[in-house]
This record gives structure tokens, C-alpha cells and sequence, in this order.
């Protein structure tokens, strides 16, 4: 008679719905910085100019900065100016830099957001194309503008499904 009332116990308890054992575990978010290239050399005619002294130690700096946060990816456009820019933190962290068109934030938004989820990553641009990849990422531009002068901005912006993104400001370097 016990045997029969415990498996009579056990069925009942099998009937009902108790949900997991463990809460769902909440997936890492996608953390995308993105910092406008480093000084350039203004005395230079060229077109496409190289970095000037202060831009060689911001971008080390940026190394510094961002190297222990584990990107798996750099994105920079095609110019001399945010190629150097990277080129530190590249050195550190052994990834190559894949160059994107700033003049098309949403193809490189979506790369983010399909490739690279539960990652970070890390974007240089320009003053002019910054706040667009910002925004093509779904946040909303933390400020107005970036003006020819301002070379610190450090942007964190965080993914996280089911969430609106958000944008973290920083600075760094001199």
C-alpha cells in the first residue's frame, strides 16, 4: 500500500509545471567602442595624412585603454590617419583590422549585430561619421557633434537583446 500511495505521489508531482530548475541565464551583451581617429598631421598637403606625434600617443593610449576588454574585431575605414590609429591595439591583441565604409553605418551595423553578438568590438571613424554609426546601431547620439579639435571621445555603446541600446561617454589620452 505505501509503494502504491508513493508512485501515486510521484504522478501528481510529475503533473505539475514547475519551470526550470535554474533561472535563464541573461546572454552576454554586444559591446561595440567607437573613438573618432587620433590627431593628424596638419602640415602635411596630403590628402589622406598620417598621424601627428600627439595622434601616435593617443593611439597607444587607446591600446592601453581598450586591449585588456577583449575585442575579437577592429573596423576602420580605409585612410592612413584611422588605419594608425588602430595599429597599436592591433599590434596587442594580434587581430587584423577590417576596413568598412563609414559612408554606410547600417551594412556595418548589421555586421555587428549578426556576427559578433556577445562580443566586443571595436570601431574608428571620423568626426563626421561617428555619431552615425552610433546611431545606426539603434542608440541615440550622445552628442550634438564632434568638433575638428576633439580627438578623446571614447563611445561604449552596449547590445542587449530585448533592450534599447545604450552609450556610455568617455574620454581618454591628453
Amino acid at each position: 500500500m505505501l509503494v502504491v500511495v508513493a508512485l501515486g505521489g510521484l504522478a501528481s508531482c510529475s503533473s505539475h509545471e514547475t519551470g526550470p530548475l535554474y533561472p535563464p541565464v541573461a546572454a552576454a551583451p554586444t559591446t561595440v567602442y567607437l573613438v573618432r581617429h587620433a590627431e593628424k598631421d596638419n602640415t602635411s598637403s596630403s590628402a589622406d595624412p598620417a598621424l601627428s606625434a600627439a595622434g601616435e600617443a593617443r593611439a597607444q593610449e587607446l591600446s592601453k585603454v581598450l586591449a585588456g576588454l577583449g575585442p575579437v574585431a577592429l573596423f576602420t575605414t580605409d585612410t592612413r590617419r584611422t588605419r594608425a590609429t588602430l595599429a597599436p591595439l592591433a599590434a596587442t591583441t594580434g587581430l587584423v583590422p577590417k576596413v568598412y565604409d563609414a559612408l554606410q553605418p547600417a551594412v556595418l551595423a548589421a555586421l555587428i549585430k549578426t556576427q559578433y553578438v556577445g562580443s566586443t568590438v571595436v570601431v574608428v571613424g571620423h568626426s563626421n561619421t561617428v555619431l552615425p554609426q552610433i546611431e545606426a546601431l539603434g542608440a541615440v547620439r550622445p552628442v550634438a557633434d564632434i568638433a575638428d579639435s576633439e580627438y578623446n571621445y571614447l563611445f561604449k555603446v552596449s547590445l542587449i537583446e530585448g533592450a534599447a541600446p545604450t552609450v556610455t561617454v568617455s574620454k581618454y589620452g591628453q
